[in-house]
């Protein structure tokens, strides 16, 4: 099957139906005349204004998470510690806050360096603010996810805890909204 750039209609599905969809689809970025890309084997995904974890619990909406209030298929990046980026795609429709984040990737092409977390594959890829809400799904976009139509068997996805959120309280840091291909030496440690 020849690759093909996903579509809007994938991202406005449900986030925990993206979220597991994400997983054997590919990341690809034109960055200075290279293609760098890599295959999405790790996701967490957060529901919005209910899921305490997410930047827009509560209706929360600032600067900074603006671009999840818009429809899915866009590009939410923001630094995290001062010095890591984290990747996350922007699900569901206007005004419902919802997103997925890229947590690994298993190299595909033209990536140097780790990519078994958040902030690695953000370094790997050049990711960084310069891509907040760059829209995945225009035909000129020189960063867009595709599908090269392999097909992930229900039983070889794992799921477990979000990494990283004991903020969020003893159940919403428990719930297994992170995904994962299991036995893929890629997925973060």
């Amino acid at each position: 099957m020849k690759p093909r750039r996903l579509a809007r209609r994938f991202f406005l599905q449900p986030t925990l139906v993206v979220a597991k969809a994400l997983l054997g689809k590919y990341l690809v970025r034109e960055y200075r005349g290279r293609r760098l890309a890599g295959r999405i084997v790790e996701t967490e995904a957060y529901i919005g204004r209910r899921d305490r974890a997410a930047h827009s619990y509560g209706g929360r909406r600032t600067a900074r998470n603006e671009v999840e209030y818009g429809p899915g298929g866009h590009v939410y990046i923001y630094m995290v510690y001062g010095m890591h980026y984290q990747l996350n795609f922007v699900t569901g429709g206007r005004e419902a806050p919802e997103c997925v984040l890229v947590r690994a990737l298993e190299p595909a092409g033209g990536v140097r360096g780790e990519t078994n977390g958040p902030g690695k594959l953000c370094r790997a890829l050049h990711l960084d603010r310069s891509l907040y809400g760059v829209d995945l799904c225009a035909r000129d976009s020189r960063f867009y996810l595709e599908d090269h139509g392999g097909k992930i068997k229900p039983g070889a996805i794992g799921k477990g805890p979000r990494i990283g959120i004991g903020y969020a309280g003893r159940y919403w840091s428990r719930v297994h909204w992170r995904f994962f291909l299991k036995n893929n030496r890629f997925v973060s440690r």
